[in-house]
C-alpha cells in the first residue's frame, strides 16, 4: 500500500447508525425517517436524542464511494484487462464466472505487475 493510500484509510470516518425515532412500536425497522413532530426532541437536534443525517458527515471527495481498502475496484474477465491498471490506485476482482485456468493466468499477470487481488 502506497503512502497516498495510507492517507485515504486513514481520513474515512465512521458515521453514528443514523436511527428512526420511535419509542412504542418495535414492529417499525430502525430504517432512518425525518422527524416531523412538533415537539420532536430528534427533529430539534436536542444533545440526548439520536443523530440525524446532516451534511457534515459526508466523506471527502476523493475518497468518496471507495472501498475501505482505499483502492478502486476494477472487474477482471481475462489477462488483457489489467494492461491499463495502475497498482497505485487500483484493485482486482476476478469475476465469478471465469474459469479456473484463465483464473490461474490472470492471477500470475496480477502478482507481476503487483496488483492487489480481492477474492483470490
Amino acid at each position: 500500500m502506497t503512502e497516498e493510500n495510507k492517507n485515504v484509510t486513514r481520513k474515512k470516518r465512521k458515521k453514528p447508525s443514523f436511527r428512526r425515532q420511535r419509542t412504542r412500536y418495535t414492529k417499525l425497522k430502525d430504517n432512518w425517517r425525518k422527524p416531523r413532530g412538533t415537539h420532536s426532541k430528534q427533529r430539534k437536534g436536542k444533545r440526548e436524542a439520536p443523530k440525524k443525517p446532516n451534511i457534515g458527515y459526508r466523506q471527502p471527495k476523493e475518497i468518496r464511494g471507495l472501498p475501505p481498502t482505499g483502492y478502486e475496484d476494477k472487474l477482471i474477465h481475462n489477462p488483457k484487462e489489467l494492461e491499463e491498471l495502475n497498482p497505485e490506485k487500483h484493485a482486482v476482482r476476478i469475476a465469478g464466472n471465469v474459469g479456473k485456468r484463465k483464473r490461474e493466468k490472470i492471477i500470475e499477470k496480477a502478482e507481476s505487475k503487483n496488483l492487489k487481488i480481492i477474492n483470490k
